[in-house]
């Protein structure tokens, strides 16, 4: 097929505008004379309130008395879940926006076709994920009750593809002392001889981050449905020297050349971020070990750790108990301070049960980023069956709470991801949409070698663009005759507004005609020379709603292109979530986005080329994705 390069100009003007801004101006009327003067009227009584709420809260806080907020309408102070020691479950910068005028047409196109969630309510890191008798199970933090973070329980589902899924009943509840503040993550071993153990946090009745053992109730049970808290729980509780609330999120477990069974948990020491080792031979008893699995200064509290070799020549998964000379360990842990996913490859030793990274400048909380978007809570498991390494992360919203409210639900998980070393590089993970993805593909339309002229936007002729698969390779051809302006390199202060010699120049998708919502999905370098340029690959949101009450970053990084690569892009559009993988995984953003206007039919698709000194040449196969199933499992039918 061929794109269609007509009304280029208009377009490439709308993609130099600033970003939009809603006008919410009004004609002036004569109640604006009664308003003015009620207000007059109640601002000592306003200021009085919220001198005395001052005053009490003061008064909380230098009782250490605990805040908790129960109701769903409130706009709490502190981001929902720090008071009860968990990383932030809603935005703070967005506490005082006022709700844009959204309708039940907008809420339901922001929801997904092709991600995993529930039916509603509130859901955020994924749990014990595992293969068990021909199914994919996922757990996940779960709130059966409201929208918003709190009464959290385990929710439950099993795929036979991980894309289409059934809903299962809750598999834990807050129902005992040593977790009735909340069933937190947690992590699934599958031991030899074919038992199922479920490490997991529980906030206690005292708010003390403590953690414990569950099992399958029958193991004979494709679905798993009933769970058992073994009854001397819990099994490990913060040591003297780590806070209360410092001491969460156990790894699987790994077994070592003893015989002994390791398990590494997330905590802090001041600043320090770092990962406690404890061994055991029966997953009651518990060791702690001399050392730490790792530690860094400066990086804060490290939660849902993730501990997992890698091959180093074999384009295969290991299973989390292999070690060797072909091996590197990756070291992953969630950034509370940061709330991003970092990590790290090294050398795990087996003597001391430490892990030394191969670069210290690349360490855990300092370097790689398993996702640089929207991406939290990641966590592992290794899928026996077709011996590869799965990725989950959990997506959170980046709307307001009390839309989230109106609309049911809040949060997804992404499609999960194959993972691998990078063997090319050395340095970094390569991270791919698992292959069952592709099932939902179909039709499809192909667009060869289109130019791309410097400031041009060239619209992709395509059906829908809402649930889309797309390849794309773009070649450069620098043009030696025109003036090169600036050659600086990063994602841009403004995004894909801000131009230079070498860019940006991508896709933007999500965007409607007249580009006034849009988002850019593009690549920026210093130079032409792929393999000593350095390129940054970026994802920009500012332009991607109207709407003022969403958050609208600018997500990027670099990503290495070696000198034999073409620069290439996989893209998955599933409404209001991109996902999209640079060089074959290396870098990857995830974006969620809340348009208003480019939403159904009215979506489009276009590339755009916001260089000043270079011809883009773009190759592209795009594909129309079908919507998954996802529903409650069928009891009524056989399994």
């Amino acid at each position: 097929m061929e794109a269609n390069p007509s009304g280029d100009h208009a377009l490439h003007a709308a993609l130099l505008n600033q970003p939009s801004r809603v006008n919410n101006s009004h004609r002036p009327s004569k109640g604006i004379l009664v308003i003015l003067c009620s207000i007059i009227f109640l601002m000592p009584l306003v200021a009085l309130i919220m001198n005395e709420g001052q005053n009490y809260l003061q008064k909380l806080e230098s009782s250490n008395t605990e805040i908790t907020h129960f109701s769903n309408v409130s706009k709490p102070e502190l981001p929902r879940g720090v008071a009860q020691g968990v990383s932030a479950k809603s935005n703070p910068f967005l506490f005082h926006k006022v709700s844009y005028n959204w309708t039940n047409a907008m809420f339901s196109w922001q929801r997904t076709a092709f991600h995993f969630q529930p039916q509603k309510n509130w859901m955020n890191d994924p749990d014990g994920p595992l293969f068990h008798m021909g199914w994919y199970h996922l757990f996940y933090q779960y709130n059966p009750d409201s929208a918003v973070w709190g009464n959290i329980t385990w929710g439950h589902a099993v795929s036979r593809d991980m894309i289409h899924w059934l809903l299962l009943p809750i598999a834990m509840v807050p129902d005992k002392w040593y977790d009735i503040n909340g069933v937190w993550t947690g992590s699934a071993t599958l031991l030899p001889d074919g038992k199922i153990i479920m490490l997991y946090t529980g906030d206690t009745n005292n708010y003390v981050q403590v953690q414990n053992l569950a099992y399958p109730a029958n193991l004979s049970d494709p679905l798993l449905l009933d769970w058992v808290k073994y009854s001397g729980n819990p099994i490990l509780v913060p040591p003297p020297d780590i806070a209360p609330k410092d001491f969460r999120d156990p790894t699987t477990a790994w077994i070592g050349p003893d015989g002994k069974w390791r398990v590494t948990i997330g905590s802090k020491k001041g600043k320090t971020g770092l990962s406690l080792v404890y061994t055991t031979m029966d997953f009651i008893n518990f060791e702690p070990n001399h050392h730490y699995l790792h530690a860094v200064p400066g990086t804060g509290m490290w939660e849902c750790v993730d501990f997992y070799p890698v091959s180093i020549n074999e384009s295969k998964g290991l299973d989390t108990s292999v070690n060797g000379p072909h091996v590197k360990h990756v070291l992953k842990a969630s950034m509370d301070d940061t709330r991003v996913d970092h990590y790290a490859l090294g050398t795990y030793f087996v003597e001391n049960d430490t892990w030394v990274p191969d670069n210290s400048h690349e360490d855990v909380g300092i370097g790689w980023l398993l996702d640089y978007g929207r991406y939290y809570a990641s966590k592992t498991f290794y899928d026996q069956v077709k011996e590869r390494r799965i990725l989950w992360g959990w997506i959170n919203e980046t709307d307001i709470e009390s839309d989230d409210l109106r609309k049911g639900w809040a949060s997804l998980q992404s499609i999960p991801r194959t993972v691998l070393f990078d063997n090319k590089t050395g340095t970094n993970l390569l991270l791919w949409p698992v292959e069952e993805v592709e099932s939902l593909r179909l039709s499809s339309d192909e667009f060869e070698e289109v130019v791309v002229k410097p400031g041009s936007v060239v619209p992709l002729n395509i059906s829908l663009a809402t649930q889309l698969d797309i390849f794309a390779e773009f070649e450069i051809e620098s043009l030696a005759s025109k003036r090169i302006g600036k050659n600086n390199i990063g994602c841009g202060r403004s995004g894909a507004t801000d131009r230079s010699a070498f860019g940006p120049f991508g896709l933007l998708a999500i965007a409607d005609d007249t580009l006034s919502e849009q988002t850019p999905i593009y690549f920026r370098l210093s130079n032409t020379t792929l393999g000593s340029s350095t390129t940054f690959f970026c994802v920009d949101e500012t332009r991607s709603s109207k709407a003022p009450d969403v958050a609208k970053p600018i997500y990027g990084s670099k990503v290495p292109v070696l000198s034999d690569e073409k620069l290439s892009m996989r893209v998955l559009v599933d409404h209001s979530i991109i996902e999209s993988f640079a060089q074959g995984g290396r870098t990857v953003i995830t974006g969620r986005v809340y348009p208003t206007e480019a939403i159904y039919g009215d979506a489009r698709l276009f590339l755009f080329n916001n260089a000043t000194g270079i011809n883009i040449k773009a190759s592209l196969k795009i594909w129309q994705l079908n919507s998954a199933f996802i529903r409650p499992f069928p009891f009524d039918q056989s399994q």
